[in-house]
């Protein structure tokens, strides 16, 4: 078995010597942080090079290729917009992509001039996104790990996660909130998602959300995944201004709890590992998610 090369500012100008010639003397930099699913550079002033890191994220090249610009002119904020897309070589075995530059630095409270605000914005463009006729979309499925799709995926996983977790955890309310959210699916018919909207996916300028970035998990489906940021990074406020622009039904957000419970159930067990910021205290997700699922359940 070939062994796939490490994805460096070296390799990164290789193939764009041999592929893109005309670009070959523009300056090549890492992006920081570059991304677990992707690697990201700088090419020249105006345009950044995004490489998948395995062949599981490189599936869904040819999906932002083809789908991003049909999706631009739609959406209220910045997205990708693809310029070029290159093929294997110089030994590395899939298709990576050029876009065009877009500015601004990963969301983070401290950036944030109104976290309210950032949160209306960024329920906006999900609004909006949800509006795109879906028709012809992709359907969730191992290509962007069942993002849009069913819940009961990741049930083993989530009963296994809240068993390791023992007494750290009130075992009967995270098992009663994540079983509440299994007993309800998504009625519609199926929308645009972007499957992966956390901080390090949303670019912030001036203080204000300025664009969305890496719709590797993008599908048509359930929206429920996209709403885990409301107890990820939003706090009680923004998640009700959140909450305020997304016309969804009870079950669907009791879906997105759900997302967000598993998510950070598995980090906290050790069943996974993840670096974002919001990873850093995910007992603060947990609780919030419990919290409300408790406050609905005594309604």
């Amino acid at each position: 078995m070939t062994k796939t090369p490490e994805i460096n500012t070296e390799l990164a100008a290789k193939l764009v010597a041999t592929q893109f010639p005309k670009w070959q003397d523009l300056p090549i930099t890492p992006v920081t942080p570059g991304g677990h699913d992707n690697r990201t550079f700088h090419l020249g002033e105006e345009m950044s090079i995004r490489m998948p890191s395995s062949a599981s994220y490189a599936v869904n090249v040819e999906k932002e290729q083809h789908w991003l610009p049909k999706l631009e002119s739609h959406l209220p904020l910045a997205i990708p917009k693809p310029v070029a897309m290159g093929k294997p070589g110089s030994g590395y075995p899939w298709r990576w992509s050029i876009y065009r530059w877009l500015p601004g630095e990963p969301a983070s409270t401290a950036r944030i001039s109104s976290l309210s605000d950032f949160a209306l914005k960024l329920g906006g463009f999900l609004k909006a996104l949800h509006r795109i006729d879906a028709s012809e979309g992709p359907a969730p499925g191992k290509h962007n790990f069942h993002r849009g799709g069913s819940l009961e995926v990741y049930d083993a996983q989530t009963r296994q996660a809240i068993s390791a977790l023992g007494d750290k955890i009130d075992g009967f309310l995270a098992t009663e909130a994540w079983e509440f959210a299994l007993s309800s699916k998504w009625e519609g018919a199926p929308v645009w998602i972007h499957g992966d909207i956390s901080s390090g996916n949303l670019l912030v300028q001036d203080g204000e959300l300025a664009a969305v970035i890496d719709f590797g998990q993008a599908c048509t489906g359930d929206p429920a995944c996209d709403l885990a940021i409301a107890w990820s990074f939003f706090d009680q406020e923004s998640r009700d201004s959140f909450r305020s622009m997304l016309p969804l039904d009870p079950g669907t957000w009791a879906r997105g709890r759900a997302w967000a419970l598993w998510k950070f159930l598995i980090v906290t067990s050790g069943a996974t590992k993840w670096d974002a910021p919001e990873a850093k205290d995910p007992w603060r997700v947990i609780s919030a998610v419990l919290k409300e699922h408790q406050q609905e359940r005594s309604v």
